[in-house]
């Protein structure tokens, strides 16, 4: 049966958003879909987003039924509104930042591990099944709201950060699938989705709005996530067109640090008060802190909001410590630590760490999301060094609902233009949505030959070479970069890769090692790298696998050749290729989800 809608999913962070659009429709706007979820026990009401969070209930909770709210099964896994208030409350039993854990390459993102930290005796789940869970959720809504037109069958596009790395995409699409997504769907840039929000408004008007060597600075400033992505307008034949130019790297740094940031405010108010917080109760303070914070900041937010948080000392069972913080003290604490003004030549603070540290996320030292901006404009400049200067700036993420916060970023980008400041697209732009109106306007465009954003891969992809030669006891052997993929190779497209033989450890154990970045766009297929900073290249997640033996060669050690091929759903693969036989083994990566 054909498909009837373009869907779009916004896994976020902090809140998922389901949009769609008539594919038989060439001039409606992308609908956001309501999402039926639980928001007390018993109790369930609709909404047009569903906060990522994960509460896992009690034993009693789960046989009492109390919290079999919509296709919640037992109620043990309760996911929305109610999760969310949770984390407040029993935040030890609450999984938040899945998704940022998706990306966290220093532990294995299928092991039960969150909540991180919780104590022994609360069951944990992996960052892939807590993702799994809220897309099936989404899943399930959507088949009630359209009973007669199931999802599997449907264009569905997933949005991810531009700057998830391919391990992470894998993960994102591995948990799609065993939510019952199409085989089909696409992964799509978030930083893009909402650039197709804004185009999806504007209709043709935008070949107006936007002239050629123009470029369009896309902020996007998600619940753990910085994502940054330049898109420039050039001319092909007459027609205008867009090209993705650059992303960012994959700064973990957003609303949830802000909520951090006010409970550190507000601890310290109530520490003046005699009131000393447990850890638990500092958790319990950094979830109330984002209620706080959203209320506050608020295009109608209130002058003051009150904070509180549970009581556990002996004189406190049953009651509550309670902080007023105001709106404007608030802001201003906020804007100086996540967006302070600053001199295009700076970089991110680098503090020095311990030689020990726990194993969480690893959260950005500096938080100041400018000092982050003015290193990627440096970073992706002109031939002559020079930083790029954006003349139109399009915001996404809550944290521009804020006024204050547009106009801010707006005078750090005009202090450092002569220019002066870029032009910000669609003020009234809705920012809750637009990921998810974008990523169906996306898979709408894609149908009828709408306007689409060029630009291949989003980075270059290396393979770790090994160098033969003497061993040192206790040192590694020096380790080459091969590219396998450069900067914007196009999906549909293969490449032979040239380099001299390599060696393949077939019917064994083997460690295979990946990199990539997105800075060195000039580097060709088959160039190798013998040196290079952890500013250029990134170590993806390596791949530990036993590849099958040469059935026409008696020998564990097999002389290759590479062939790369990125196919049409953005799928990397790369093939081994023997020397000696027609034998070939592929080693499969999702590398990037859309043009």
């Amino acid at each position: 049966m054909p498909a009837k809608y373009a869907v779009g999913i916004d896994l976020g962070t902090t809140n998922s958003v389901l949009a769609c659009v008539p594919l038989v429709d060439e001039h409606a706007p992308p609908d956001v879909v309501p999402i039926p979820q639980l928001v007390a026990a018993g109790t369930t009401e609709e909404s047009t987003s569903l906060p990522s969070f994960l509460y896992l209930a009690t034993d009693q909770e789960a046989e009492s039924g109390s919290l079999a709210g919509p296709w919640q099964g037992s109620g043990r896994h309760v996911v929305g509104q109610f999760a969310r208030q949770q984390s407040a409350d029993v935040p030890d039993r609450t999984v938040a930042a899945a998704k940022s854990w998706l990306a966290h390459s220093r532990v294995n993102r299928h092991d039960e591990i969150l909540p991180w930290d919780a104590p022994a005796e609360v069951p944990r789940i992996s960052p892939v099944f807590a993702s799994r869970c809220f897309l099936e959720h989404l899943v399930a809504a959507w088949q009630h709201a359209y009973p007669d037109a199931p999802l599997a069958e449907q264009v569905v596009v997933l949005t991810v950060p531009a700057s998830f790395d391919a391990a992470a995409r894998e993960l994102t699409r591995e948990a799609a699938l065993a939510a019952g997504l199409p085989a089909s769907l696409v992964l799509l840039e978030e930083p893009q989705a909402a650039l197709y929000a804004w185009l999806s408004g504007v209709g043709d008007r935008w070949r107006k709005q936007l002239k050629v060597d123009e470029t369009v600075l896309v902020c996007d400033v998600g619940g753990g996530t910085t994502d940054l992505t330049l898109v420039s307008v050039a001319e092909e034949d007459g027609q205008l067109h867009l090209r993705r130019e650059a992303v960012g790297n994959h700064l973990l740094v957003g609303g949830d640090n802000m909520d951090l940031t006010l409970a550190h405010f507000a601890a310290a108010r109530l520490a003046e008060k005699g009131v000393d917080l447990d850890p638990w109760q500092s958790v319990s303070l950094w979830h109330s802190c984002r209620q706080a914070k959203e209320k506050l900041l608020s295009g109608k937010g209130a002058a003051k909001h009150t904070i509180s948080v549970l009581g556990r000392g002996s004189k406190l069972i049953g009651g509550t410590v309670k902080v007023e913080v105001e709106r404007a003290e608030v802001q201003q604490l906020l804007m100086e630590g996540f967006l302070p003004a600053c001199g295009l030549g700076e970089t991110p603070l680098r503090r020095s760490t311990s030689g020990f540290q726990t194993i969480g996320l690893p959260y950005e030292a500096d938080t100041a999301i400018t000092r982050h901006l003015a290193a990627f404009l440096s970073a992706h400049g002109d031939a002559r060094q020079q930083p790029v200067h954006p003349q139109h700036l399009l915001v996404n993420g809550g944290v521009f609902k804020a006024g204050a916060f547009r106009q801010r970023l707006l005078e750090v980008l005009a202090s450092w233009s002569a220019g002066g400041p870029p032009r910000l697209l669609s003020e009234d732009a809705d920012l809750d949505h637009a990921v998810a109106r974008g990523a169906a306007y996306y898979g709408w465009a894609k149908q009828h030959g709408g306007v689409r954003i060029r630009g291949g891969t989003a980075r270059s992809y290396y393979v770790g070479i090994e160098r033969s030669g003497l061993a040192i006891p206790g040192a590694a052997r020096p380790l080459d970069a091969l590219c396998v993929v450069p900067f914007g190779m196009e999906e549909g497209t293969e490449v032979d890769v040239p380099s001299d033989e390599i060696g393949l450890v077939v019917g064994q154990p083997a460690h295979f090692r990946f990199f990539s970045s997105p800075v060195r766009k000039e580097d060709g297929v088959g160039q190798v790298l013998r040196r290079w900073s952890p500013d250029e290249l990134q170590e993806t997640d390596s791949l530990e696998a036993t590849l099958p033996p040469d059935p026409n060669l008696d020998d564990t050690y097999v002389p290759v050749k590479f062939h790369s091929r990125v196919t049409e759903l953005g799928m990397f693969e790369l093939w081994c290729v023997s020397s000696r036989s027609d034998q070939r083994w592929k080693l499969e990566f999702s590398v990037r989800e859309e043009d």
